[in-house]
C-alpha cells in the first residue's frame, strides 16, 4: 500500500476488471486503466472496470455503437474506449469522469444537431456529458452515433 498522502493513494483504486484475479488501476475521476488494444477484449475490459452506475451505462454506449454500425472497430486508446471504421478512423469515444461520462464525437461540428459540449480549443470534436440521473436520450444518440460512422474520422 502506498505511504499515506501519496499520490497514488489518492487518485488510484484497484478494481475486478472480470478475469479471474485481474485486478483494475482506477485513475483520477475513477477512468479505469487499461492498456492500449485492438478488438473487443480490451473494450470490454475497460467497460467491466467502470465504476458503479457507469458501467451500466457504459454497457448501453457499447449496444447502441454496434447496433447502429453494423461492423464496427474497437480499441482502446489513452485509457478509452473507441469506436471506428476500418479504412475510416475513429468517430467515437468516452471516458469516465468522477461524476459523469463524456461521449465525444471526433467530427461532432458536422452532426445535427450539433453536440452541445465544445471549447475553442476542441476544433472540430463535440460531446455530451452523461450524469447518474440524466435520462439517456438513445434515440438522439442512435442518430449522431450513425452520422459520425458516414463521416471520415480521426486517424491520431
Amino acid at each position: 500500500m502506498p505511504p499515506k498522502g501519496s499520490k497514488t493513494s489518492k487518485t488510484h483504486a484497484k478494481v475486478n476488471a472480470g478475469r479471474k484475479g485481474e485486478q483494475v488501476v482506477l485513475l483520477s475521476g475513477g477512468n479505469p486503466q487499461i492498456a492500449k488494444g485492438d478488438g473487443e477484449g480490451p473494450v470490454q475490459a475497460y467497460i467491466a472496470a467502470m465504476p458503479g452506475w457507469k458501467r451500466d451505462l457504459g454497457q448501453r454506449l457499447d449496444a447502441l455503437i454496434v447496433q447502429n454500425v453494423p461492423g464496427v472497430q474497437k480499441g482502446v486508446r489513452w485509457n478509452s474506449p473507441f469506436y471506428g471504421v476500418e479504412g475510416q478512423g475513429w468517430f467515437v469515444s468516452f471516458h469516465v469522469f468522477t461524476r459523469y461520462v463524456k461521449v465525444t464525437f471526433f467530427q461532432g461540428t458536422s452532426l445535427r444537431p450539433v453536440p452541445p459540449g465544445g471549447t475553442p480549443k476542441s476544433k472540430d470534436a463535440r460531446w455530451i456529458d452523461i450524469y447518474e440521473d440524466d435520462q439517456l436520450n438513445e434515440a438522439q444518440l442512435s442518430k449522431w452515433i450513425k452520422q459520425a460512422a458516414a463521416l471520415p474520422g480521426w486517424t491520431p
